[in-house]
């Protein structure tokens, strides 16, 4: 459901031009603040996990790896340490957050590829403007391409015929 359907249950169909002028000054205000108050959460988390700590446990074995004595590094510490323990689930915060995936390049891209298909499929369905703009923007330069084109386009064809040429001369000395 899209559009006019989204909104028809709700009113918003049946309200003035400055009722609904007035709800979105409030949802605008509404999200502000919200904003505000998760960046200012975030500020504060950062500034706290940043924070130096003097804990005779950790302070000389973080500093013997070279490592800040914060309140950071001291979790991510705490965190490895569990997951050498066998707690699985500390070991797969630990893996996600260094950058391992359980998934292979191939089902990574095979993800990208459904994706793609995706999203050009939903834009082809609501005629989305920016692939509208991209579509548009690729049907002028193939009208009116550079040098550099036209070179990229015939260095492709002469590769193809040098290949076929190397073939037809294996074939030819073959016989």
């Amino acid at each position: 459901m899209s559009g006019y359907e989204n909104i028809k249950k709700h009113g918003f169909d049946k309200r003035t031009a400055d009722e609904r002028r007035e709800l979105a000054i409030k949802a605008g205000k509404a999200s502000g603040e919200a904003r505000r108050r998760k960046a200012d959460f975030r500020k504060t988390l950062n500034q706290l996990l940043t924070t130096p700590i003097d804990n005779p446990e950790w302070t000389p074995f973080l500093n013997a790896l070279g490592l800040d004595s914060t309140l950071e590094t001291a979790l991510n510490m705490a965190m490895i340490k569990e997951g050498l323990k066998g707690n699985v689930k500390a070991y797969e915060a630990v893996a996600r957050y260094s950058g391992q995936s359980d998934q292979t390049e191939a089902t990574q891209e095979e993800q990208r590829i459904r994706t793609d298909r995706a999203k050009r499929a939903r834009d082809m369905e609501v005629g989305d403007a920016d692939s509208m703009e991209e579509n548009i923007d690729n049907f002028l330069r193939a009208m009116k391409p550079t040098q550099e084109d036209i070179d990229s386009l015939f260095a492709d064809d002469q590769e193809a015929e040098d290949e076929e040429d190397a073939k037809e001369a294996e074939e030819t000395s073959a016989v």
